[in-house]
């Protein structure tokens, strides 16, 4: 069992998803959330004083899925995320020693379902 962590632009939300619900892949839990990387923010001005913005928003897609459902699930974020830019975001796998689903008990692959 693996976690996908994806964080992406606010605007890939919709592309992002269906993609993933073509891929078959239904479960997943989506926050806004605020960061920075290589894009660095932006500068603007606000009644003549002039703000640094470099916590941007973001989108993070947090997903737990069975091992031969890593590879869909991370092609069609990367497919339905990449613009090319700097700012498109980055994916993280992370192993999960274990799952359980509450309302049955299910514990291990059969939770994630």
């Amino acid at each position: 069992m693996k976690m996908v962590i994806a964080i992406v632009r606010p605007e890939a939300v919709d592309e992002v998803k269906q993609s993933l619900y073509d891929a078959q892949i239904h479960k997943m839990t989506v926050t806004n959330v605020k960061g920075c990387g290589q894009q660095k923010g932006y500068a603007e001005s606000y009644r003549g004083t002039i703000t640094h913005v470099n916590l941007l928003n973001k989108v993070r897609f947090e997903i737990v899925v069975n091992e031969e459902f890593v590879k869909p699930t991370v092609d069609a974020i990367i497919t339905s995320a990449r613009t090319g830019k700097i700012g498109d975001g980055k994916i993280f796998v992370l192993p999960v020693e274990q799952c359980y689903r509450i309302r049955t008990g299910e514990e291990g692959h059969n939770a994630i379902g």
